[in-house]
Order: C-alpha cells, then structure tokens, then sequence
C-alpha cells in the first residue's frame, strides 16, 4: 500500500480511478444546473471546481498530511445524498444559504467529531439504510428530470430527450453486459460517451460553446455570492453529517481491509472525517455540496489488485489538471441534459440498492424494525412523490418538513430509540419493580 510504483505506471492506473468515478461529479453538476437553472458560465466554473476540490481531497485522504486523511487509497467526490439537501436549501433560500449551509456543516463535524462515538448507536443501519433508500428515490426522481424536462414547462417529455436518456441507459447495459473487468467498472462511463455520441449524431448537441479562447480556468471563489449562515436552513445537512460519518466509518474499515492494512479505528475514522470536512469547506466557498469519500475505487482496488494509496494520488492530481484545462470542461458542459440524466438514473439507482442491502442486514424480520422502517420511508417520501404538500406550513417549520431526507432520518433515528432503547429500558424497570413488590 505504501510502496511507490514508476510514475507512469502510477498514473496510468490512476486514470483508471479517475475514469471511473468522473461521471459523479459530472452527473452532478449537470443536476445543479438544470435544476437550479444556472447559466452556461457559472456551471464551466463549478465543473471545474468539483474536478479540483475532487483532486485535492483525493491527495488528502491518501497521503494523510497531519491529522487529515487517513493514507489510504480514496477517491473525493460531490455526494449523492448532501446533493439533495444543497439542491433543497438553494431552491428554498437560495444559493448563497446553499453555500452557507456546506460551510456550516463542515465545520459542525469538526466540533461533533469528538462526541461521534456516543451519537453512532442511534444511527444502526436500519435508520442509515432507511434514509439511504429515501435519497436514492429523490436522486433517480432528479435525474429523470434531466431526460423529460419539469411537467408543465415547454418541451416536457420530448421523444428525443426521451430516446437519448434511454440510450444511454441501454448503452450502459450494453457494455455492462459484455464486457468484464475494469472495462465492466467503466460500463456508466462508456455508456455516457456513446450517448454523447449518439447525440452529436442525429443533431442534439450545441456545440458552438465549446470555441473559447482560455486554455486555463482557474475555478472562481464564492461564485454563488458571499455564503449566508443559517442555522436553521442547515439543519437538514447537518443532521446528513452524522449519518455520513457512520458511513465513513464502515468505508475506511473495507478500505483497510482489501490493502490489506491493520488499522485503529478509533484514530484513522477521525481521520477520513477530517479529510471530509476539510475538503467540503473548501467546496462550499467554491459553490459546491458537501465533498465525500468514494466507495467505488474500492472495488478497482480489489479488481485489479494495485493496492498503491500513491495511484490514487496521482488521479487527484489528473483531477486537478482537468479542472484547470477549460477546453476538457467546456467539451464537457455540452454533453446533452438528457445524455446526463439517463447516465445519473443509473448512477443514483445504485445507491438506492445500496440501502435496500442495508436495510437488509438490520433485522427486517423482528416486527419492530419492520414498522419503524415502513413509518420513516412513508413520511420521508411524501414530500418527494408529492412537491408542495407542506406549502401551507410557515416557512421555518417547511424547511425540514420539505426535506425528506432529513425527515427520513429524523423519524427513523426517534422511533429506533423510542422502540429499541426506551421501551426496554422502561419495561427492565417495571418488571424490576414488580418483583420487588413481590
């Protein structure tokens, strides 16, 4: 895990990683943009950011400077589910509280981070994996947004946006299907270039905004306007974060695991904390959502048996490089939305799998944790099946009502110790008092 290869080969197994995890940011950019209708300009500049704050975090989490980063090999990137909530807050309160929000919560882990310990048992995986699903379902739901446009909004569900989303879910297919090994891990790669192609084939594709002049873009600080703190609005996001250093945990244990490195947890999860935070406050000054840990280079690692932390490394200095390069990020914003959207339905459907395999280790089968999950994903998913359902509610109350996530997690965390810790604590004592009667 320590050794250091040939620089060429370094980089050469670290493009591997950057192949396969760049369709995230990409992925998720593109959903900021269509759904916060951001200008051309503005979403070059956060391409360009996730691509570098992607890269640095990455050299982080891998090289382990100081306290930060635990020298493992991980891969930084925008989160799927702290994607919602940025997208939620921005659309409630605006960018600038969006923004606000990010650097809040990342510097909320710094000073929950020592208690993480004691909070962990409230969050099992039936409470982890019930929000999960919830976010998966609300990522999918955006993400088809970007194939059939918003109801009621002129071009709403055009047969060839429609024909390009599905083409490129069928191309990912496709590949997954033949192909084996690492060009299996690249299927949701290859299945957005072919529908790019595909696009720019029967005329879908304005490529008039690839000409530019610059070769370097140097990503801009603060491009949403100066952040604005409110508490209340991150609150959401924040009560994320702890679930997020749940996951955290479990993934720097399977990291250690498949270099096959003894760690302690109690020192090397704060560090991969750390490095999440860090990177996130510098991607809520640059615009961008809350920065995690990767758990998809884990498998290369295991696939291809490179267990080097320097590989991936050198891809977060490819990251770096492609973020500055503003022809790679300008070809890149052309992509069509729809070509985007059917890649992040199939990127996003994994993570609710994800909590459904979750879901699946916590003891559906006791009545208890059957009815908790079933009450949590009823009213965390209410506001996302129907939007607006919570209009007529005042608006400090609607921001975690509209939150599904969050309302999600809060349900299921509050019923996990209402029926798993309260209600046996209470009926210990009762027949403990019974007996003393006797």
């Amino acid at each position: 895990m320590d050794e250091c290869r040939p620089l060429s080969r370094i980089f050469l197994f670290g493009i591997q990683h950057v192949l396969v995890m760049a369709a995230t940011p990409i992925s998720a950019i593109f959903l900021m943009s269509a759904t916060l209708r951001l200008d051309h300009r503005l979403t070059v500049d956060l391409l360009s950011a996730a691509f570098v704050l992607s890269g640095v975090g990455s050299l982080i989490q891998s090289l382990g400077p100081w306290k930060f980063g635990p020298r493992l090999p991980f891969m930084m990137l925008p989160g799927g589910a702290p994607l919602v909530l940025f997208l939620a807050i921005a659309e409630q309160h605006g960018l600038r509280t969006a923004s606000g929000a990010v650097v809040l919560t990342a510097v909320f882990t710094f000073v929950v981070l020592p208690a993480f310990s004691r909070l962990l048992r409230f969050f099992p995986p039936l409470v982890i994996g019930t929000m999960i699903v919830i976010v998966g379902v609300n990522l999918v739901k955006v993400g088809a947004v970007l194939v059939t446009g918003r109801p009621g909004e002129r071009g709403f569900a055009d047969t060839t946006n429609l024909g390009l989303g599905m083409a490129t879910i069928g191309f990912t297919v496709v590949f997954y299907l033949f192909f084996s090994g690492i060009l299996r891990q690249l299927a949701v790669m290859l299945g957005l270039l072919a529908g790019t192609v595909l696009a720019a084939a029967v005329g879908a594709m304005d490529l008039g905004q690839v000409a530019g002049n610059s070769v370097v873009n140097v990503p801009q600080l603060m491009p949403l306007g100066s952040p604005e703190f409110n508490l209340l609005a991150a609150l959401p996001l924040m009560l994320y974060s702890v679930a997020s250093m749940a996951e955290a945990t479990g993934q720097t244990v399977i990291n250690a695991e498949a270099v096959g490195k003894d760690i302690d947890a109690r020192t090397a999860v704060p560090k991969t904390i750390r490095g999440d935070a860090l990177t996130s406050l510098f991607g809520g000054l640059f615009g961008l959502p809350l920065m995690v840990t990767s758990g998809e280079n884990i498998g290369i690692v295991r696939v291809t048996g490179v267990r080097s932390r320097f590989v991936t490394a050198a891809a977060g200095i490819v990251l770096i490089v492609i973020g500055f390069l503003a022809p790679v990020t300008r070809a890149i914003s052309v992509v069509p939305s729809a070509v985007v959207g059917g890649t992040a339905m199939v990127v996003f459907a994994v993570i609710t799998v994800l909590g459904v395999q979750m879901l699946g280790r916590s003891d559906l089968d006791k009545h208890t944790s059957t009815f908790i999950c079933a009450v949590a994903l009823a009213l965390g998913l209410l506001p996302i099946l129907i939007p607006g359902v919570y209009a007529g509610f005042p608006p400090n109350i609607r921001i975690l009502l509209e939150s599904g996530v969050a309302v999600g997690a809060v349900v299921a965390a509050v019923l996990n110790i209402l029926f798993h810790h309260v209600r046996p604590a209470v009926a210990t004592r009762l027949t403990a008092s019974r007996t003393e009667s006797d």
